[in-house]
């Protein structure tokens, strides 16, 4: 859309607020809600607002920022009556003398997109995110930590406790101009997946902030909660959000080639070969919580080992068996709560640099990784991800890829966040070593 069509639907549909969106450095949605009669000129000039009081934006003797609307992100609020309609609109950041913000996650993506682009590459991306549903507290409207049914893989009512929840989600996901593809009840008691169609990769990480605003929004109409918490329980699989990703050249798959052995190009094996080497120095980024790391463990499906297959679902990263347009790479382990834009843009960046460096990734795993001894995995060069927050960390801190594509503003206020997080961690007592030491000792 653009401004004129922005306000032609506006006029149609008796819009009344618009919503004016973010996503702070951590990968919140922010929004500032304005009345529809100063939309025109939030259009025209953005609006102002208080960057200090944005998580990990800037100092307050630096405030004043702008949002500057991107007419292509409109969409209306499908849970809003007509007398009180709202559309939604995503914004960049800017600073008062016209300039995007450095700290601007979307503009950090935005950043390597154009490096793609010089290179002749258009990169499309699509996720399969996965979410817990949970009941809520009538009082306290906080959730129930609990299974809601005990349904598996592609269970349905009765089983299903959230089979008519999700399909409210799909329909409004729907209305706001998503492109479903399939939703199911996934292995785990109360978890669920919705995928939706894929997109160049800006569109992507937007669609990834609405789809869980959505979700949230829906599961809270229907008095259930939902969090896209890595691994609320331990004894289950925790919930992923593996990234589809390819690279498109002059209108054709740039990781399809008809000549070469499984028909993969070498611009793939390149890009897979550069998050392959980069992985390490990534991980905090696409899994950037403590809870993250607890989903990285041996028998839940999610990958730990740093290896890529063709169909295997026990590598990192996969090459689905799809062909011709649909050629892609799978990279299984991004989980739900990381900031799409950040994530997105570092492994965009890795492959990118594989491309350019000419990194060929050692031979693909056939065999069930979690079944190969520490002996096997040496022979293959299979490394394992960082097992934790701290380990992460400080792949994080040594790493030139990372600060090139963060920028300065966000690798620093990341890394202090990080910092801080992992030391409130390790000064907490939790309840399982209450339960294992105290009558012990």
């Amino acid at each position: 859309m653009d401004k004129k069509s922005v306000l032609e639907l506006v006029k149609r549909e008796n819009v009344r607020f618009v919503r004016l969106q973010i996503t702070d450095i951590n990968g919140f949605l922010k929004n500032v809600e304005i009345p529809v009669k100063l939309l025109e000129k939030s259009l025209d000039e953005g609006v102002m607002f208080d960057g200090s009081s944005i998580d990990g934006f800037v100092r307050i003797e630096e405030s004043d920022m702008y949002l500057i609307p991107d007419a292509s992100t409109v969409a209306l609020l499908p849970w809003k009556d007509d007398d009180e309609k709202t559309m939604r609109i995503i914004c960049d950041v800017h600073l008062p003398n016209g300039e995007p913000f450095e700290g601007d996650p979307r503009y950090r993506l935005k950043k390597v997109v154009q490096r793609a682009k010089e290179m002749g590459f258009i990169a499309h991306a699509g996720p399969e995110p996965e979410f817990f549903l949970f009941k809520r507290d009538e009082n306290s409207d906080r959730p129930i930590v609990g299974f809601m049914d005990r349904g598996s893989y592609f269970d349905m009512l009765p089983v299903d406790k959230g089979e008519e929840t999700r399909k409210e989600i799909v329909i409004s996901l729907e209305k706001m101009g998503f492109d479903i593809e399939a939703a199911h009840h996934e292995v785990a008691p109360s978890q669920h997946e919705i995928d939706f169609r894929y997109a160049d990769i800006l569109k992507t990480a937007d669609n990834i902030q609405t789809f869980k605003w959505v979700v949230k929004t829906i599961a809270l109409m229907n008095g259930l909660y939902a969090t896209f918490m890595p691994k609320p329980f331990a004894q289950v699989n925790g919930s992923g959000m593996h990234i589809h990703l390819s690279l498109f050249e002059n209108g054709k798959n740039a990781f399809y080639d008809p000549e070469k052995p499984y028909e993969l190009s070498d611009v793939l094996l390149n890009f897979v070969g550069g998050i392959i080497k980069y992985a390490k120095e990534l991980t905090i980024v696409t899994n950037p919580i403590i809870n993250s790391y607890k989903r990285l463990v041996p028998g839940y499906e999610a990958p730990i080992n740093i290896s890529w297959a063709l169909g295997n679902r026990s590598a990192m990263i996969r090459v689905p068996a799809a062909r011709g347009q649909a050629t892609r790479i799978e990279i299984r382990n991004p989980d739900p709560s990381c900031n799409p834009y950040l994530a997105l843009a570092v492994l965009l960046e890795a492959g990118l640099r594989g491309i350019e460096e000419g990194i060929l990734p050692p031979k693909p795993v056939g065999e069930n990784i979690f079944k190969l001894n520490q002996t096997e995995r040496k022979k293959r060069k299979i490394q394992n991800l960082p097992g934790n927050l701290n380990e992460a960390l400080e792949y994080f801190s040594r790493s030139s890829l990372i600060k090139d594509v963060l920028g300065d503003h966000i690798y620093k206020k990341f890394l202090e966040t990080k910092k801080k997080e992992w030391k409130e961690f390790m000064m907490h007592v939790t309840d399982w070593e209450k339960e294992k030491y105290l009558e012990l000792y």
